[in-house]
């Protein structure tokens, strides 16, 4: 849990300084320092969704086996 907390303050203190370093403005750095994970968050959850979506992995399947021998290796 501390590296996953450890994380979070890192993840929220670089948005807020890059947001800062290419605004200049404070309040545009502390807004989208708490709007981007939230809006992160959601994202993620339908990511999740998407990729487990059995027509998805499917998908996939059909992607790998159609790839030539040799890009498969990696």
């Amino acid at each position: 849990m501390a590296k996953t907390l450890s994380f979070g303050v890192l993840h929220l203190g670089t948005s807020f300084g890059v947001t800062y370093a290419l605004t200049g403005s404070v309040a545009v750095a502390g807004a989208v320092t708490f709007i981007e994970p939230a809006i992160n968050t959601v994202m993620h959850y339908f990511f999740d969704k998407t990729w487990d979506d059995p027509r998805f992995e499917a998908w996939r399947a059909r992607r790998a086996a159609a790839r030539p021998p040799q890009a498969q290796a990696g």
